[in-house]
């Protein structure tokens, strides 16, 4: 098939990746490609080059001063992806014989909203919990004409109130880029460093458990990494940086266990494929999608919160076999496994 592939416009699609949306895109546009599909990525300035991306024109439009000075003025970085997914979703209205379908794999709303204006058929992946910018789009048009996928059951369930029928696509992750590592004595978190992926409770609980834990990810919200991240560090709780994927599957590899705390309902999870498909067992809030990826084969999982009892579960969790951690990964969580579901799902779109 010949597909457009709409990514984030505020992140480079590239390693190391800003988060998972970026990752989960490069991971689904290398497989399709290697599967025999025609893929054209449009994303952020700054992308892969193999994927064969088409920039978007993220560059801010010319306003006015007058316009500046109205009380209806945001910021500009938003008026720049507005501007800047605007301009594709016009273009793309242009090329009506080029597509087969097109993905939107990002998490704005004009994609949705101007899928009408599209003549072939338009399809997005719901990557998050409810927004009002992308509820409203969905409501824009009388009968949206776009088919819906969810990373998850709990994330297609959120979204139910006005997507009814989202057809759940899990997240899948190269498992031939992430392999089995030897393990260790240390714990590992990774993830953005932002307040809702809790970094601040994985040291708590590990340090609750005399375990050291090493953390990694980028720093998304540096006022959290100063107060909540940075004083707790030490001889036996550190930071390892943004690392490339290479890196980051070593460091998971080479971990006992690896905790995820997220503190808001984690619609899929990445880091916890990740850490499957590394060997290394999971020990994390029961919250979000985290039930659907793990198993009692693979992971422990207390409540939301629960410091304490997070801390307990750490050495039952690193009694796991991290054989079963890797098959898991190998048959629920691997690249190869979403993909043929999203070629199904296109399918049956463009039939």
């Amino acid at each position: 098939m010949r597909i457009a592939l709409i990514a984030s416009a505020r992140h480079p699609i590239r390693d190391p990746f800003a988060g998972g949306l970026e990752a989960h895109t490069w991971t689904l546009s290398k497989e399709l490609i290697a599967r025999g599909h025609e893929v054209t990525v449009f994303a952020g300035p700054g992308s892969d080059p193999a994927l064969g991306v088409v920039e978007m024109p993220v560059r801010p439009p010319r306003i006015s001063e007058a316009a500046r000075w109205d009380a209806s003025m945001v910021a500009p970085e938003w008026l720049e992806e507005h501007h800047a997914y605007l301009q594709l979703m016009l273009d793309l209205s242009h090329e009506p014989a080029r597509y087969d379908i097109v993905h939107n794999n990002s998490l704005h709303y004009l994609p949705v909203a101007m899928a009408a204006a599209l003549p072939v058929p338009v399809v997005t992946t719901l990557h998050t919990p409810p927004t009002p910018w992308l509820e409203s789009a969905v409501q824009a048009a009388r009968r949206c004409p776009v088919r819906f996928s969810a990373v998850s059951e709990h994330t297609a369930t959120s979204w139910r109130h006005v997507v009814p029928d989202a057809t759940v696509v899990r997240n899948g992750i190269d498992t031939r880029r992430w392999h089995p590592g030897p393990g260790g004595e240390e714990l590992v978190w990774s993830g953005r460093v932002v307040p809702e992926k809790g970094a601040h409770l994985a040291i708590e609980a590990a340090r609750l458990a005399g375990r050291g834990l090493r953390l990694a990810g980028p720093v998304g919200d540096a006022e959290y990494f100063e107060a909540c991240v940075r004083p707790r560090l030490g001889r036996t709780i550190t930071y390892e940086g943004h690392l490339p994927q290479p890196d980051l599957c070593e460091l998971v590899g080479s971990s006992a266990a690896a905790v995820v705390t997220p503190c808001w309902d984690e619609p899929y999870g990445l880091v916890t494929a990740e850490a499957l498909a590394c060997g290394t067992p999971v020990c994390g809030f029961d919250r979000g999608a985290l039930p659907e990826i793990v198993t009692d084969d693979c992971a422990r999982l207390v409540p939301p919160g629960d410091c304490a009892a997070l801390a307990k579960a750490v050495e039952p969790t690193i009694g796991l076999s991290r054989a079963a951690a890797r098959r898991h990964a190998e048959s629920f969580c691997s690249v190869e496994v979403m993909t043929r579901s999203y070629e199904r799902f296109y399918r049956a779109v463009s039939a």
